[in-house]
């Protein structure tokens, strides 16, 4: 077996680390007070490839891999889990459903300019009674003529409100249960799409989390990705990825949270000498280390299987069950030992702290990743 990263995954990780140091770093803290969308920091990325980097050139990628993706969230991460999210939502559920699923038409008119960072995307599945449950969607899509006609409504939409191009599913035949279940592609200023409120959330404040309503919405046939009545397998592949990548957030807002942690464990003196000093600390920092490198390698073997185009469903929700509930023990514990420090929004770990409690729920909640591996081992 081979753990090492190729030249390329090399320069990929230098080159984001640089532009995190530089550009959102220092100003992680500003995105989290302003709850707002860093627009800046998006068309930024975009300037260095980094929304299209796993699609080819001719699609307006990079003609990277999944693995890049995967590294880039995880350094962004270490300083701001907001903008890591951004790329998340925009790259792995918008624009990857439209590279697996799309037309040629489709991919120029749309996956082109948001791989460049032209246009901003979203994927809308999260309905009020369609949680866990996507197969619960209501929203509705009938064929009338040359068009659809779409009803309904998303929420916790992330980038919803701010998208350009949001990739949404509906019911197109209410009798076939997920069967049933169409995606479409919706641009902003289509009439009858309409934006709701942003919530106001513990945690990732930089990224805008959206209702989107639909009434009498009416789209061009063409606007159906995919086949009709497909949407739903379409969805689990979007989310196998997607558990990927939210996993590789977690890992990089803990190693964010680690080293801030173990420096302050350097710096901070009591009872006469520094608490790295303390065993207590020593074994804290220990545990930290071995749950940050077991995540990072469940999340690197989920994206390898992959970019190989093998199966990975099952080491997609095994990775994002581990890395998740492992970034709230690491964050836990960095705000222990910065002691009353930690509580407070002076440092870093409070907001880390805040920010990693999504990873446990976004892209399918662990509990429903836990069904995924129970009924991958019973195969059920």
């Amino acid at each position: 077996m081979n753990f090492q990263l190729t030249e390329e995954h090399h320069m990929v990780r230098g080159m984001v680390r640089n532009f995190v140091d530089k550009e959102i770093a220092p100003r992680a803290e500003e995105i989290d007070e302003k709850d707002e969308f860093p627009r800046d920091i998006f068309h930024r990325m975009g300037e260095l490839g980094l929304l299209g980097l796993p699609f080819p050139e001719e699609y307006g990628g990079c003609g990277s891999d999944f693995m890049s993706l995967v590294i880039a969230l995880e350094e962004i991460a270490r300083a701001s889990g907001s903008v890591a999210i951004i790329l998340d939502a925009h790259t792995s559920l918008c624009c990857e459903p439209l590279f697996l699923f799309g037309t040629e038409e489709q991919k120029r008119i749309y996956l082109i300019p948001l791989a460049r960072g032209q246009k901003i995307g979203a994927f809308g599945l999260t309905e009020p009674g369609a949680g866990s449950d996507a197969g619960a969607t209501r929203t509705r899509a009938v064929r009338d003529g040359d068009e659809w006609v779409i009803n309904g409504q998303k929420i916790f939409i992330t980038n919803g409100s701010v998208a350009d191009v949001v990739v949404i599913t509906a019911k197109t035949d209410s009798e076939r249960g997920t069967r049933g279940i169409s995606a479409f592609i919706v641009e902003k200023g289509t009439p009858g799409f309409q934006l709701g409120r942003d919530e106001k959330k513990m945690g990732l404040k930089g990224s805008v989390t959206s209702q989107l309503f639909f009434e009498n919405s009416r789209l061009p046939v063409d606007n159906l990705l995919g086949e009709e009545n497909a949407g739903f397998r379409q969805v689990l592949i979007t989310l196998d990825a997607g558990r990927v990548a939210i996993a590789a957030i977690a890992v990089g807002l803990a190693q964010g949270a680690f080293e801030r942690a173990v420096a302050y464990a350097k710096e901070r003196v009591q009872f006469g000498r520094p608490i790295a000093g303390f065993q207590a600390i020593q074994w804290m920092i220990a545990d930290m280390t071995t749950q940050i490198e077991a995540a990072r390698l469940l999340v690197y073997r989920a994206a390898w299987l992959k970019d190989q185009g093998l199966p990975f469903a099952k080491q997609a929700a095994v990775a994002k069950l581990f890395a998740s509930e492992m970034s709230e023990r690491v964050c836990r514990d960095a705000i222990q030992i910065h002691g009353g420090y930690g509580y407070m929004q002076e440092y870093a770990v409070e907001r880390m702290y805040r920010d990693q409690r999504l990873c446990a729920i976004g892209e399918g909640t662990n509990e429903i990743q836990r069904l995924v591996i129970a009924r991958h081992v019973l195969g059920l």
